[in-house]
């Protein structure tokens, strides 16, 4: 009985759960020839089951030849996913471009789409009548050193094949990668109609000079189904089954103009790309930060065109007032099923070093639009940003300048005027005034001597030489922690170990800042500050930090009776680690 309560209950939630479901309409490609096939793909997210919706808006333009389903169902993150692809084969019936409408699927709206039908496509006269033949073409035969273009491979067969093989092209010199997986179709040539198996690839030529891509051999067998009224046998080639045929076919040669760079490029990076830009996160949108504290921003290029692998290494120009820590970069690259799309990102910690306003120069980059043959400028303008003290005031100090010291605030004192001096003795003689203050001092002095006995008896404090012994096993046992983690590569640890060591022999530090200053040994002050920056840039290609030969005899403090400096800044690394 409660089964069927959950079934009813799911019929009655399945029309709502469909029409909740997120679906997307994409094409297979966007521009096609009169007589090709194009698939019209409908998404829908969160569903292993639809019904076909319905096509009647396509017919004008159309021939709907047939459907096809294909569910998925993943696991992302602990998290099930399904997603129900519904294809449809369409054959344009004119030239032009044509739109396919919104379609209602699953209860909720596609997005439209815009097709491009050119002319029937008669380039290929010399393979009229094959069974089977290769097309190679690329988007441009004149490009530059660097320029991404689209190399396509077609596969046009006859028939039925029963397996095949298309090996890659060799572009010998030049970077190749393959674009999304093979798209399938059907086209017309000479009145003939043929299968298409389509292949896209990147091609990038990385040097100037003439660049030929050699011809590609398929080989596969065609089935030859015979005549099925022969009884001569099911296996034989008259038979119902009939038998296999080897079939081959070579593409043509392509050879491509590579020009080299502008000569009047200058120094930059060379980045010919179809559009560049730049982007910086992580601006406070007050426009407001702490001295002391970091500020920590990610820059980042995005360019169709070029792979990530091309892009320069980012960088922040010098920026006064302040100390600029890169993290390392990252890059990665997609495609969009013709173009490289090429993501280069870098994080920096700005540390700025005093109150008042702070300038971000402005960020270029320049690059070569391969469209339109002109040089393009990306950038980011300047921004200026307030610098609050630490304490979290603002201060009107000038960019370069120390603030000012504040004077302490003085204390006004009313003194009689000349016309009363004489009366003011007079008035101070009275001896009810003196009794009065020598009572009250007499009170304060008896009441603070019974709380200083009351805390002596009720309040035993551990023998000096047991608190000494304990404060001296502390410190083995931090300076030992130390050791451990000085002979590993985690910073943040090596530092918080460090400065609980220095606390054990000197509870009144805070933070590293303070250690380094209360150190005599430069070699220990320079490890202290190589181990600062190791958290905000990669040190190991400048020099590697030796802590445990640095400290390993102990940390080594300045005389007591030598003055401690001043910092008039806040310490580099501001954290307190405990």
């Amino acid at each position: 009985m409660r089964r069927r309560w959950l079934l009813s209950l799911f019929c009655l939630l399945w029309p709502w759960m469909a029409m909740a479901a997120k679906v997307q309409a994409t094409l297979d490609r966007t521009d096609v020839h009169l007589g090709e096939t194009v698939t019209l793909n409908l998404h829908i997210g969160d569903a292993v089951s639809a019904s076909t919706p319905d096509l009647s808006a396509l017919v004008r333009d159309f021939e709907v030849l047939r459907t096809s389903t294909n569910s998925s169902l993943s696991l992302i993150n602990g998290r099930q996913r399904a997603e129900l692809i519904i294809g449809v084969a369409l054959r344009p019936r004119h030239e032009g471009d044509l739109k396919i409408p919104s379609l209602t699927v699953a209860g909720s709206q596609t997005n439209p789409l815009n097709l491009h039908v050119g002319p029937a496509d008669i380039s290929a006269g010399a393979d009229a009548g094959k069974d089977v033949f290769v097309e190679a073409t690329a988007s441009s035969n004149r490009v530059y050193a660097g320029q991404q273009i689209l190399y396509t491979v077609r596969l046009f067969y006859s028939g039925d094949l029963d397996g095949g093989s298309l090996p890659n092209p060799d572009a010998g010199d030049a970077e190749l990668r393959q674009l999304g997986n093979d798209i399938s179709y059907e086209s017309v040539r000479h009145g003939r109609r043929y299968h298409v198996v389509e292949r896209r690839y990147a091609l990038t030529p990385r040097h100037a000079g003439a660049l030929t891509i050699p011809a590609i051999e398929f080989q596969g067998e065609m089935i030859d189904r015979g005549n099925p009224s022969d009884p001569g046998g099911f296996f034989n080639p008259g038979g119902l089954f009939g038998n296999t045929t080897p079939v081959s076919a070579d593409s043509p040669q392509v050879k491509i103009d590579v020009e080299a760079p502008l000569a009047n490029w200058g120094e930059t990076s060379w980045l010919p790309a179809r559009s560049l830009s730049l982007s910086l996160q992580g601006l406070p949108g007050d426009d407001k930060i702490s001295a002391g504290q970091p500020l920590n921003l990610r820059l980042s290029v995005d360019a169709q065109g070029l792979s990530g692998d091309a892009l320069p290494t980012l960088s922040l120009p010098a920026i006064d007032g302040a100390t600029v820590y890169p993290d390392q970069p990252s890059t990665s690259t997609h495609d969009d099923g013709e173009w490289l799309i090429g993501h280069s990102e870098r994080g920096f910690a700005i540390f700025p070093q005093h109150a008042g306003s702070l300038t971000l120069p402005p960020i270029t980059l320049t690059w070569f639009e391969v469209q339109s043959g002109q040089k393009r400028v990306a950038t980011i303008p300047s921004h200026t940003l307030t610098v609050l003290a630490a304490n979290g005031t603002q201060a009107a100090v000038a960019p370069g300048t120390q603030p000012d010291v504040v004077a302490p605030p003085t204390t006004t004192v009313s003194m009689p005027s000349p016309a009363n001096a004489q009366s003011a003795p007079a008035r101070s003689s009275t001896p009810w005034r003196w009794i009065a203050l020598g009572s009250i001092a007499l009170w304060l002095l008896s009441a603070a001597a019974f709380a200083w006995l009351y805390r002596r008896r009720h309040s035993p404090t551990p023998p000096p030489a047991k608190q000494h012994v304990e404060s001296i096993d502390s410190s083995r046992a931090q300076r030992q922690a130390f050791l451990d983690a000085a002979r590993g590569e985690d910073r943040p640890v090596q530092a918080q170990r460090l400065l609980a060591w220095a606390r054990a022999e000197r509870p009144g530090l805070r933070n590293l800042g303070q250690v380094a200053s209360a150190l005599d040994s430069g070699e220990q002050r320079a490890a202290i500050e190589l181990l600062h920056r190791a958290q905000y840039a990669d040190v190991r290609v400048e020099k590697r930090i030796d802590l445990a030969a640095a400290f390993d005899h102990g940390l080594a403090w300045r005389q007591e009776d030598e003055a401690e400096p001043e910092l008039p800044l806040p310490p580099l690394y501001p954290f307190k680690l405990d």
